[in-house]
């Protein structure tokens, strides 16, 4: 069946115009392909939004039938060490490019998880072997990198996509595996992705096996997303001092799978669209913040939760 497959890598873009709503970089990445030469890159950006793709798409541009040979892919979060750089990226950068090409590509995944040792070893070798080999490295904060790596490449920042572009892409999945797909399920993808194009093509997979008609509340349920109303729901009850109205529609959420951070995350994309004066905006957005990071330190998330609905309820009493 064809559905056993991962929709992902089935949909990979296969040439550059194929990668969605990243239209400036692509130009110039096509531009290098025209040239058949590029210099080191650094993509940059949240993850699922085309930086895997591109440095792949522009591979096989590049290439050919001979790209998997000249391009070599490595996730630098598993092996982060010095010895990944003195072993596997030595090794793959003093062979020769195979066929007609006259470098091949390494392209380090999550690079900016590799340690400053192994950043500085990484930048010697870029030195030694730039006649024979390009490096793209792929990272969520190009601050990561250090500054001597930075130097010698050219950097693109990704952005996160478009409601548009995801769902386009989308549309054609959709269209492509004979789902029938609403206006309402799409919007519903595109909340749940968050710019995201993987997570939506995830969604979108994970529904299918349900059903070849895809209904928003699917999505919600099988990514454990509350609907924006649901939350908004939260918050009104929560700013109209309604404490205890509040903490059970918490638990309502919470009973059905849905994490503290995924709440917190989706209270924080409704706060920013409320509207309240601008200064209570701010006070709301930085106890959002700070329980947020709570959790993230370890705290009980529970609590923190029901702490924050507690502050909203008495940021009503101010007004």
């Amino acid at each position: 069946m064809q559905r056993e497959e991962i929709w992902t890598e089935k949909y990979r873009p296969k040439k550059l115009d194929e990668v969605a709503g990243q239209t400036a970089i692509i130009k110039n990445l096509q531009s290098y392909v025209m040239q058949r030469n590029l210099p080191h890159l650094i993509f940059s950006g949240p993850a699922g939004i085309g930086k895997t793709a591109a440095a792949i798409a522009m591979a096989r541009e590049l290439y050919g039938n001979t790209w998997a040979e000249n391009f070599t892919e490595l996730n630098a979060s598993d092996e982060r060490g010095i010895d990944v750089v003195r072993n596997k990226i030595k090794n793959f950068a003093r062979t020769m490019p195979i066929g007609d090409a006259s470098f091949k590509i390494i392209f380090l995944d999550e690079a900016d998880a590799l340690t400053d040792a192994a950043q500085s070893a990484l930048r010697r070798t870029m030195e030694r072997y730039s006649g024979t080999c390009r490096f793209i490295l792929s990272c969520n904060y190009s601050s990561k990198i250090i500054e001597p790596i930075q130097s010698r490449c050219s950097v693109y920042r990704f952005k996160s996509l478009s409601h548009d572009a995801i769902a386009a892409r989308i549309k054609y999945i959709a269209d492509k595996e004979g789902l029938k797909l609403s206006d309402d399920a799409v919007r519903a993808l595109n909340y749940v992705a968050m710019g995201d194009m993987r997570r939506a093509i995830n969604a979108l997979q994970s529904t299918a096996v349900l059903s070849s008609e895809i209904k928003p509340e699917m999505i919600y349920e099988i990514t454990a997303t509350a609907r924006p109303e649901e939350i908004k729901e939260l918050i009104n009850k929560a700013l109209e001092g309604k404490f205890f109205a509040a903490l059970d529609t918490l638990e309502d959420l919470m009973d059905k799978g849905i994490s503290g951070d995924e709440i917190l995350a989706q209270m924080h994309r409704l706060v920013i669209n409320l509207d309240i004066p601008a200064r209570k905006k701010v006070e709301l957005m930085d106890r959002i913040g700070e329980a947020d990071y709570r959790i993230t330190e370890g705290a009980n998330e529970r609590i923190q939760l029901d702490a924050l609905i507690a502050a909203f309820c008495l940021s009503s009493d101010k007004e």
